[in-house]
């Protein structure tokens, strides 16, 4: 069975390899980027009427700040950063399935939203009748890839790509190494993540939805 490589950043690594498994699927991995806190300071609670949020980490990583915000409704992107939010207060207006752009298109005019982002963040269009104030909760830091991947990956492999950022730094680690990456697949959550995406890969695939589940299981058909 062709191997599988994970290198999204913890927790939701684990919780990747873990799900792969359940599939039947040949999958290891490591983090490419440690997610870390950062400094920021918060609107004045009355400007806004709702939080909006698109990881798990905003509300792992969005330090004491979040404790005076729990009255506010939280729209998540999806199951996983629901339950986050539950677990650090929150009540849950929304639980997307299908990337955060979706979940902002379903919640009804007028509605002032915080969103707490990481540095790097999806562009989101808001509908008419919505506003958006951003802070910068946290970051992706950069890891070096392991040399036990490096070593996996001298063999056919399809790599998952969370995030154009991974997509981007993956590439460079496949530099560093000096990886022959035409017998490398690629496996992105969407298509914005390997947009104009350098190197000669075996092949790309995109996910049918913007779903974990998804994903994994395109990789499924992909091993029969």
């Amino acid at each position: 069975m062709t191997r599988i490589i994970a290198i999204r950043p913890e927790p939701g690594l684990s919780s990747t390899l873990k799900a792969g498994r359940e599939l039947g699927l040949d999958i290891v991995g490591a983090p490419l980027f440690d997610i870390r806190s950062v400094d920021w300071s918060c609107p004045d609670r009355a400007s806004f009427d709702a939080i909006l949020i698109g990881s798990a980490n905003a509300m792992l990583q969005g330090g004491d700040q979040l404790a005076s915000l729990t009255d506010k409704p939280v729209h998540a992107v999806g199951q996983a950063t629901a339950n986050a939010a539950r677990a650090a207060g929150f009540t849950v207006a929304t639980t997307g399935s299908g990337g955060l752009q979706g979940v902002l298109d379903t919640i009804s005019a007028p509605t002032r939203l915080l969103r707490i982002a990481a540095a790097e963040h999806v562009p989101l269009t808001p509908p008419q009748g919505i506003s958006i104030d951003t802070v910068i909760a946290y970051e992706a830091v950069p890891l070096p890839l392991p040399a036990r991947i490096a070593d996996a990956l001298d063999e056919p492999a399809i790599v998952l790509l969370h995030s154009a950022a991974a997509a981007r730094h993956f590439v460079s680690q496949c530099k560093r190494f000096g990886l022959d990456t035409s017998h490398i697949s690629l496996a992105a959550l969407g298509p914005r993540i390997v947009d104009d995406l350098p190197g000669n890969w075996r092949s790309i695939h995109i996910s049918p939805h913007p779903r974990e589940r998804d994903l994994l299981e395109m990789i499924c058909n992909l091993c029969l």
